[in-house]
C-alpha cells in the first residue's frame, strides 16, 4: 500500500511509458523504497524530492550514490 502511494506521487510528474505494466512498476518502486530506507531516505523524503522537481532517474541515482557511500 505504501508503495502505491509513492507510485501515485511519482506518476504525475515522472512516469509516462505505457509499455511498463503496473505490476512491474510497483515492484520497481517497492525496491527503490526499500533501497532508500536502507540508506536513511524515507519514502516521504523521496516524494518531496520528486515533487520539488527531481526526476525518477535522478532519484534512483541519488539513492544508489548514497548506498555506495554507506557500504
Amino acid at each position: 500500500m505504501t508503495e502505491t502511494c509513492f507510485l501515485s506521487g511519482a506518476s504525475a510528474n515522472s512516469y509516462d511509458s505505457p509499455a511498463v505494466s503496473d505490476e512491474v512498476l510497483e515492484r520497481a518502486v517497492a525496491k527503490l523504497v526499500a533501497a532508500g530506507a536502507g540508506v536513511g531516505i524515507s519514502m516521504d523524503a523521496m516524494i518531496k524530492l520528486l515533487e520539488s522537481g527531481m526526476s525518477v532517474r535522478e532519484l534512483v541515482e541519488y539513492v544508489l550514490t548514497r548506498a555506495g557511500d554507506v557500504e
